[in-house]
């Protein structure tokens, strides 16, 4: 054995353990660390249309979880959507604001939202907002629906997936451009 490296029996000094890498092996089979810089890309290619003047930036696609986080951007103001979520999501607002038809409370820029699981809701931009991004982790689905909760429509990772792989394919990147942020 080599004795200029430390073993868990010698004394080491706090300093010399704080600044050690773990010494064991991970798990086999571990998927690799997933780091998306920037997470607010120039390239407005990485940007997935969605609707008129809403796009996504994909950060993680999570496939065997069913959820996904994502940065919704909004350039124009008025109502997105009206949905429910089976699972919790979580928002933190980057830059502008949105608020539900259905609260009293605006996310403003740096305000953090909890939907707890079952809520429906209308999400709007209100006039003078420029521009809203906001990042999004959507655990489960989201179901459209109208007014009286009737399903029109619904969105989850896989079709978060199938439409980054058509708009990266159309925008010159390939389709497996996606495959980075799935896991």
């Amino acid at each position: 054995m080599d004795r200029s490296e430390p073993t868990q029996d010698q004394a080491l000094d706090a300093e010399t353990l704080r600044r050690m890498p773990y010494q064991k092996p991970q798990p086999r089979g571990i998927l690799p660390d997933l780091v998306v810089a920037p997470a607010i890309p120039e390239d407005e290619r990485l940007w997935v249309p969605q609707a008129e003047s809403v796009s996504f930036r994909p950060l993680c696609l999570n496939r065997s979880g069913g959820y996904w986080m994502n940065l919704l951007r909004v350039r124009k103001s008025g109502v997105l959507s009206r949905h429910r979520h089976p699972g919790p999501v979580h928002a933190f607002v980057l830059k502008g604001s949105w608020r539900y038809l259905e609260h009293d409370w605006v996310a403003s820029e740096g305000s953090y939202a909890f939907e707890p699981p079952g809520e429906t809701h209308t999400l709007v931009v209100d006039e003078g907002v420029a521009e809203m991004i906001t990042y999004f982790q959507v655990n489960g689905c989201m179901y459209y629906v109208d007014p009286w909760g009737n399903n029109i429509g619904y969105e989850d990772v896989f079709t978060k997936i199938d439409m980054c792989r058509a708009h990266y394919e159309s925008v010159g990147l390939g389709a497996d451009f996606v495959d980075q942020f799935i896991r």
